[in-house]
């Protein structure tokens, strides 16, 4: 099994825990897009449909706008051997004015999605308003984590490592998350 590192919006650069994952995961592999600062919704399809074909029963790890990207790419490939999906923070990209740089990634597909998932999610998180996400994880399927006052679950918000994503990806791994029926 490999672990797929699906960042957000700008990249999650250098101390961002999932960066920080690379350095200790052999089986992580990071999903690069050609430009971290101008999100294209169908060039990053591309490349996340390319890194999950060359993996083998991937798990993705996804962290605020490459939720979302994962949303998009499961409607649109169902039928893909993904074994599960860590998402974390997802950011709320229709709240956001049209001309802001994440509007393309709108609207948010809402489907079930066709692996087992858990959403974390902060109460403070300033992309994504609590309901949303709750919302968000029972229309995917997804089992819901609460994470209390974590802001965006990133460096800013004091999670450059991650101790708790782990623990929570490795639950995707041993089968004790189910996909939604």
């Amino acid at each position: 099994m490999s672990r797929l590192i699906i960042p957000g919006w700008q990249g999650s650069g250098a101390g961002h825990w999932q960066r920080r994952w690379l350095d200790v995961d052999a089986d992580a592999r990071i999903v690069e897009q050609d430009d971290w600062h101008a999100p294209d919704l169908e060039a990053w399809l591309q490349r996340l449909d390319a890194a999950v074909r060359r993996a083998r029963q991937p798990t993705l790890v996804a962290h605020s706008l490459g939720v979302v990207l994962v949303a998009h790419y499961a409607k649109r490939f169902p039928r893909t051997p993904i074994t599960g999906a860590l998402l974390v923070a997802p950011a709320d990209v229709e709240s956001l004015p049209g001309e802001h740089p994440l509007a393309g990634f709108g609207s948010i597909p809402l489907d079930r999605l066709p692996f087992p998932s858990i959403l974390a999610l902060s109460r403070n998180d300033p992309y994504v308003s609590v309901e949303r996400g709750r919302f968000f994880a029972s229309r995917w399927g997804s089992e819901l984590h609460d994470m209390g006052t974590a802001g965006h679950i990133n460096t800013e918000s004091g999670h450059g490592k991650w101790a708790d994503g782990f623990r929570l990806a490795a639950r995707l791994g041993n089968g004790t998350v189910q996909a939604a029926a």
